[in-house]
């Protein structure tokens, strides 16, 4: 037998090997998915990496989570899920750092202009109620304004930079409204409605004024949530705030400091420092949760969704943010939804 065509058989064995291989890892997805829609599956257990070692010999743990960029409810399924934490997979680390007996105490550290409002909310109420249990410390990085400023509220204690720009109190809605623009090229849009703000924000037609003023309740009522919610963490009265730094501007972390929207200036060591003293364990390590990602978890094969999985776009025309949704009420700095 010649060279080559030894070559070309271990070629078609090693081709054999892999399909056989995909084909069973594709099955096995299958039996899971069967699995996930007859019975629920416990939550994965997160594994653990050491950022600073303990001091002393001792169990005692500070636990390290982030929560990074626009808040939002998209899921995002596979390799993509475990890049980018979802409002499920923080409030799943801070159950389990909860749980742990050995976890002293959470230092939060959030990079985040803000986002969705409900999406906000929910991790909010899931900080909160972890405080309830054991100190959790926010530290504020780069930004950390409106829903970023709106979940740290749910903590035992705030810590800021100098340098780090928060508050941005507030609510926005947006629409884009292009019924001049339909005139000049001579379109229409012919729409049915079963009531008179069915279509409210549709960019088709003029906005009544009727509109105008449901709209803007819509948002008065979010932003009076918001107000309600600093104003109980921070002790400071509402109408004091929306006489001073609740009008949706950003302030640095100093500033923050004098309207008692932070409680120290400090960085990340100070953050840790801080959590060691409430949980009273001065020697205690700080850890960082980490999702371990099998190759099926990385192509979403070991999901129930895997028979229609998702469709995930991206606009690179639009920058690295995500496309604000028309309509959809933030907590965002003005600047982020243009």
């Amino acid at each position: 037998m010649s060279k080559k065509s030894g070559c070309l058989i271990a070629l078609l064995i090693f081709a054999l090997v892999v399909s056989v291989g995909l084909n069973l890892g594709l099955f096995i997805a299958k039996l899971d998915g069967a699995a996930l829609h007859s019975t629920a599956q416990p939550k994965k257990r997160l594994s653990e990496v050491t950022l600073e070692a303990a001091k002393n010999p001792t169990a005692d743990k500070i636990v390290h989570l982030n929560l990074e960029g626009v808040i939002s409810s998209m899921e995002m399924g596979g390799l993509f899920g475990e890049a980018m934490p979802s409002v499920e997979s923080l409030k799943h680390s801070l159950e389990q750092a909860v749980a742990d007996k050995n976890v002293k105490a959470i230092v939060l550290r959030i990079n985040s202009p803000g986002g969705e409002v409900t999406a906000s909310d929910i991790i909010y109420n899931a900080v909160k109620t972890a405080a309830k249990v054991k100190p959790v410390v926010v530290y504020m990085d780069a930004m950390a304004a409106s829903g970023g400023y709106y979940v740290a509220c749910g903590a035992t204690k705030i810590v800021a930079s100098e340098t780090t720009l928060t508050a941005s109190i507030g609510v926005i809605i947006e629409t884009m409204n292009y019924s001049e623009l339909f005139g000049k090229v001579g379109l229409s849009m012919a729409t049915f409605t079963s009531g008179a703000f069915k279509d409210s924000l549709s960019g088709a037609r003029p906005m009544r004024e009727d509109e105008k003023a449901y709209v803007q309740n819509l948002v008065m009522q979010m932003y009076d949530r918001f107000l309600g919610i600093v104003s109980a963490a921070r002790g400071v009265p509402k109408e004091t705030l929306k006489s001073t730094v609740a009008d949706g501007r950003v302030v640095t972390g100093r500033e923050a400091l004098a309207a008692k929207l932070v409680d120290q200036i400090g960085y990340v060591e100070d953050a840790y420092a801080l959590a060691r003293e409430l949980g009273k364990a001065a020697d205690a390590a700080v850890v960082k949760y980490r999702h371990e990602v099998s190759l099926f978890d990385a192509f979403g094969l070991a999901s129930a969704k895997t028979a229609q999985p998702a469709r995930v776009q991206f606009d690179v025309s639009s920058g690295l943010l995500p496309k604000l949704q028309p309509g959809v009420p933030y907590y965002l700095p003005a600047h982020y939804a243009h």
